[in-house]
């Protein structure tokens, strides 16, 4: 089996998750545009569950299942390593068939009683299948990642992103003539054969490396043997899911509080789903597309800063941090204030509606707060503080949830309460954040950082504003839109270089495009 540089693995990785979200986002305009927000909002109610429960099965079991293969191979044991494979896939096989059987029992009680919008019922009930499949694949992607080899992982998210762009369009198009709960429901069944087809070429993969295996691959372990190989499991997974859960449960608690509000508030359950599809899987997408940067800064971050803390080399510490946030903070800026300024614009050129843009335009500021929490979490984790990451996370979701009750429950706000209450969470989190690493490094960004930034957005904000109304392509909203983004977007690098917030000569050190410059 081939294996990979840490480095190489985290390049491939990078690059399978940056054309994953790229990829991802055409079924996103795709899907309003066939089923509307109302379809959209009965696909993504669903989804909130299915996470907690994923979360329940597979929360830290990739991670351990890694790293105990990865010792098995450090030891010489590759028949361990087959252990560990097949004990793991009989323990989440069993409990993801439990909650496949439990999810189908209690479905209508579930979609009548807890998700508020019974339609949900046939998209509900189509997600199920994915339990087992997501079960199994999660451990065969530890698998590989234990052995060293990034490339089945890459591959089957790829293929799985493929598929399921195809087969969401496709099946919600066939089974829209008979309403939008069986078009909404045939998206979910398009996701479902995209996990599968994932699932099949990790175990492709598998089956190809494995053409001669050895003699004791087989799982003949006695019942002894896989309760020592569960016992580790166990103790590396749970506290990643006990972690995890939070995060997931906190974004079940959002959904489920959010609609009823909206009902408190007097709005129709049609409604309020189609606002919740406008939310959920039309504005929050856009304002996560830049992340591909900031995650793949934060997933370089942790054993960059493990490293230099752990030598006790504090400058590097604070040299790059400071630079991470820096690069988040410039890179992010941008697309901020297009999100902004150009809200009608990009809900129209993506959704063929402009519905959605007053919601764009209240998050699109505190898109930064997103954008910078990242490499401040993962600081966090380098620094051997992940409770301290958690109880932050836990605040903020605290503070989301009451703020949705207190304020999407009264008619005058809405929808829109919803979307403080998100806003707010965003910015509390990453303060939080902030704080904590403030108080373990002394750290503390500059200040100058944040009002040339600032500067930076308002000058950009103007040019596009008055390019956009005032460039002679008003016959063509595409050109419109790229000849205004282009020219705000070249002032505002000109500016950022002229203040030193762009340094060109310093583009070597980052990861991934120091290649194109001489060291």
């Amino acid at each position: 089996m081939r294996k990979q540089t840490f480095i190489q693995g985290a390049i491939i990785l990078l690059a399978a998750g940056i054309i994953n979200r790229l990829l991802g986002f055409v079924p996103r305009i795709m899907l309003p545009r066939i089923i509307g927000p109302e379809g959209v909002g009965l696909y993504q109610q669903g989804y909130p569950f299915f996470i907690v429960i994923i979360t329940l099965i597979t929360g830290g079991i990739p991670l351990a299942v890694a790293k105990l293969v990865a010792e098995a191979e450090t030891e010489g044991r590759p028949e361990r390593s087959s252990r560990i494979l097949y004990t793991s896939l009989e323990f989440t096989v069993a409990l993801g068939m439990i909650f496949l059987i439990l999810c189908l029992v209690f479905a209508p009680w579930i979609t009548n009683h807890i998700l508020t919008d019974n339609r949900v019922y046939h998209t509900f009930v189509s997600m199920t299948p994915m339990i087992v499949i997501v079960a199994v694949s999660s451990v065969y992607r530890g698998y590989f990642q234990g052995k060293q080899n990034m490339i089945p992982s890459a591959a089957s998210s790829i293929a799985e992103t493929v598929i399921r762009i195809i087969c969401v369009i496709w099946f919600s198009y066939l089974l829209l003539p008979k309403g939008i709960e069986f078009a909404a429901a045939g998206a979910m069944l398009g996701a479902m054969v995209g996990e599968l087809i994932g699932m099949f070429v990790l175990l492709w993969q598998y089956v190809r490396h494995h053409k001669d295996p050895p003699k004791d691959i087989q799982p003949k372990g006695s019942l002894s043997g896989k309760v020592k190989i569960l016992r580790p499991l166990l103790s590396l997974s749970i506290p990643v899911t006990a972690s995890r859960l939070v995060g997931s449960i906190s974004y079940l608690l959002e959904s489920i509080v959010l609609m009823r509000s909206l009902a408190a508030a007097g709005i129709a359950t049609a409604v309020a789903t189609a606002q919740y599809g406008v939310l959920q899987g039309m504005i929050i997408p856009v304002l996560l597309l830049p992340g591909a940067l900031t995650t793949s800064l934060a997933i370089s971050l942790v054993p960059s800063l493990s490293e230099a803390a752990a030598g006790g080399n504090w400058t590097v510490v604070h040299s790059r941090l400071n630079q991470s946030l820096r690069l988040s903070l410039v890179t992010g800026a941008p697309f901020a204030v297009l999100m902004y300024v150009l809200a009608e614009p990009v809900c129209m050129l993506l959704y063929n509606s402009t519905e959605a843009a007053g919601m764009l335009k209240l998050m699109a500021p505190f898109a930064l707060f997103i954008y910078i929490q990242a490499p401040l979490q993962a600081a966090l984790q380098a620094l051997n503080r992940p409770g301290q990451a958690l109880m932050n996370t836990a605040a903020g979701a605290i503070i989301k949830i009451t703020l949705i009750i207190a304020l999407a429950s009264r008619p005058e706000y809405g929808i829109y309460g919803g979307v403080t209450a998100i806003c707010v969470n965003s910015m509390a989190v990453t303060l939080l954040h902030g704080y904590s690493v403030s108080r373990l490094l002394g750290y503390q960004m500059k200040p100058g950082d944040w009002f040339k930034t600032v500067a930076g957005m308002l000058l950009m904000g103007g040019a596009v504003l008055y390019a956009y109304r005032h460039l002679p392509f008003s016959d063509s909203l595409w050109l419109q839109f790229i000849s205004s983004s282009l020219s705000g977007i070249v002032l505002y690098l000109v500016f950022m270089t002229c203040t030193g917030m762009i340094v060109w000569d310093q583009l070597h050190r980052i990861p991934f495009v120091r290649r194109w410059f001489r060291t």
